[in-house]
């Protein structure tokens, strides 16, 4: 299979993780959760929130009582801690590992909660109790990383991660950067 055609293989979309995890929250801090309540924690219309709901409940994650309670089943429970463990995971490796800001870690961890395989999210977790454990070859870790000269000069021929072009650029949406062997191909 196309490595493209695995997004599709995603148990849930970014909104249907956003809606599950909204009454996660709510049922956490209320104990109950209403769809004007998911709504309103979404900053979405009541409307727009019933639909998906409605299609969530038919696939049996979401749940409703005979006083409009919302709650979760078992699964709809399963996918929100999930989709919320991997949504701080990743939010650390974002800040603690690589630097970024909290604010474009948690909107850079937000887009990709609910895409990122169990198996990548065991291993980056596995990764930050590494780091977390300490020792010296962390410590020699960190110290060799901080110290990483992390100036690009754009040149693939010259970098380890490059190819044809250069990685940085492109990944920052620089001009194009190709060496002069590929100019014009």
């Amino acid at each position: 299979m196309p490595t493209w055609k695995a997004f599709e293989e995603n148990t849930v979309t970014h909104s249907v993780a956003h809606h599950l995890t909204a009454i996660a929250d709510l049922m956490t801090e209320y104990g109950y959760a209403r769809v004007s309540d998911v709504a309103r924690k979404l900053e979405i219309t009541r409307g727009s929130a019933s639909i998906t709901l409605k299609g969530l409940k038919k696939r049996g994650l979401v749940t409703e009582d005979d006083r409009r309670f919302l709650g979760l089943s078992s699964e709809g429970r399963r996918i929100a801690l999930s989709i919320q463990a991997r949504r701080v995971v990743m939010k650390r490796l974002f800040c603690d590992v690589l630097g970024i800001s909290p604010d474009q870690a948690e909107i850079d961890a937000c887009k990709v909660e609910h895409l990122v395989s169990p198996e990548t999210a065991e291993r980056i977790t596995r990764f930050l109790r590494f780091l977390g454990a300490g020792g010296r070859t962390v410590s020699k870790f960190l110290e060799a990383y901080e110290a990483f000269d992390e100036t690009c000069d754009h040149s693939p021929d010259a970098c380890p991660c490059c190819d044809i072009d250069c990685l940085t650029a492109q990944a920052i949406d620089l001009p194009d950067t190709r060496n002069s062997s590929t100019k014009g191909a």
